[in-house]
């Protein structure tokens, strides 16, 4: 039983360890930033990629893929949050914080219906999903991981975001080029350590011996409002179970939330799934996944994290990295944990640069850029498949993305076989 849980372990130990260390530097400043999205506290966005990222690396179906806290969840989060805040405020007794007390209760309907898509095995429905859709999907999400990183270049401070200009904008755009060269080279040399890990290091070294200075992780926190990255274990949430009488009249708007937040995750998710495969030549199992997603998300609401999917970004680092088994995402995982309890003062000292060199050669490693070359190639139904996807992701939503693909090629489908 056990042999058959831990399937795929690990096949090569140290490709996993060192990917993993890599995955968990790049996790932080997306969990931090997904957090302020939310606008909730960055801890509670780290405590939500970890929690994911354990569970789907010991239980998921898809070993080497990453799970974490995700900006297409934290935007569905924003309104349900502000509300509970208002709502909070107004009651006989007031409740500070409200919204994040009614996001844990959310997670844990959340992690019911991902859990019940597993039981009732409707992660096979991923591989009907057809390959225009994939195509446009993933050139879509990569425009959308790029369009992210942009905010990189701004000031994040309480009045608002600045976009930096002059020297510091030379400089960090001089350290992302370096970051990228060293990602694009060193692998030509040897792969035996993960790239991004050593682009990473060797960053962060130029900035502290040179004495340059330049936004880190530690500032991009406290400039946003945040208290640094150190912080405890995830604590139980009981007084969620307390504050069930606050949702007298907000019940729809909780469950919709909940709707949504499963759906967008498993979606995204089982998408990644679908993606890894392909570039490992693999197969892993949806359905397990979406027990693995809808576990991790209820444990999320219970211990006080932000709950989350499969972050494609992540995945592809850890694939190209040399990560295929479970222990490169636990390694990620644990290691984040570690920071958060003892490493905060040497990761806070990481430039965003850096992590944003990484993100960028993702991004040009993510992009089908095949599709340029076979639009005109393939019939104007799938290329005009392939674009309307890419075109929602970036401007919508990747679940309603996805679903609009499908039922363009549904309905042309039909529309052939009825002319045939």
């Amino acid at each position: 039983m056990l042999k058959k849980l831990f399937k795929n372990f690990s096949q090569n130990p140290k490709n996993d360890i060192l990917s993993g260390l890599t995955v968990a530097l790049a996790l932080i400043p997306e969990a931090v930033a997904f957090a302020f999205v939310a606008g909730i506290d960055p801890l509670v966005g780290l405590y939500g990629a970890f929690i994911m990222g354990i569970i789907t690396a010991l239980f998921g179906g898809r070993p080497g893929m990453i799970s974490g806290a995700t900006g297409a969840m934290a935007v569905v989060m924003i309104h349900m949050i502000q509300k509970g805040n208002e709502v909070g405020d107004t009651l006989i007794n007031p409740v500070e914080n409200l919204g994040l007390h009614w996001l844990f209760i959310t997670l844990l309907i959340v992690g019911l219906i991902q859990a019940s898509a597993g039981i009732f095995k409707l992660g096979k429905f991923v591989r009907l999903i057809p390959h225009s859709v994939m195509m446009g999907f993933v050139n879509g999400l990569a425009i959308v991981i790029f369009l992210s990183q942009l905010s990189l270049f701004q000031k994040n401070t309480l009045d608002g975001a600045q976009w930096i200009n002059g020297f510091e904008l030379y400089t960090m755009l001089s350290l992302v080029v370096i970051t990228m060269l060293i990602m694009y080279y060193l692998p030509k040399i040897t792969t035996k350590v993960p790239a991004a890990l050593v682009a990473i290091v060797s960053v962060a070294l130029i900035t502290i011996i040179g004495g340059i200075e330049v936004s880190t992780v530690g500032s991009f926190i406290i400039d946003g409002g945040g208290e640094g990255l150190k912080g405890g274990l995830p604590v139980f949430q009981g007084q969620i179970f307390e504050l069930f009488y606050t949702l007298e009249g907000h019940w729809g708007l909780i469950l919709s939330a909940a709707i949504l937040l499963a759906a967008v995750g498993l979606i995204e998710s089982l998408m990644t799934l679908n993606l890894v495969d392909e570039i490992t030549q693999t197969r892993g199992s949806g359905n397990r996944e979406c027990l693995a997603q809808g576990g991790a998300n209820f444990l999320n609401g219970l211990f006080g994290g932000m709950g989350g999917c499969a972050m494609i970004g992540q995945s592809i680092i850890n694939v190209n990295s040399g990560g295929r088994g479970r222990l490169s995402g636990i390694t990620a995982s644990v290691s984040l944990l570690f920071f958060i309890l003892f490493g905060s003062s040497v990761i806070e000292q990481i430039p965003i640069a850096a992590l944003v060199g990484v993100m960028f050669m993702v991004v040009i490693g993510t992009f089908a850029w095949s599709s340029f070359r076979i639009l005109h190639k393939i019939p104007r139904s799938d290329a005009f498949v392939l674009i309307t996807v890419s075109a929602i992701t970036v401007w919508q939503d990747l679940a309603i993305a996805v679903i609009v693909g499908v039922i363009i090629s549904a309905l042309v489908f039909a529309w052939e076989n009825a002319t045939m």
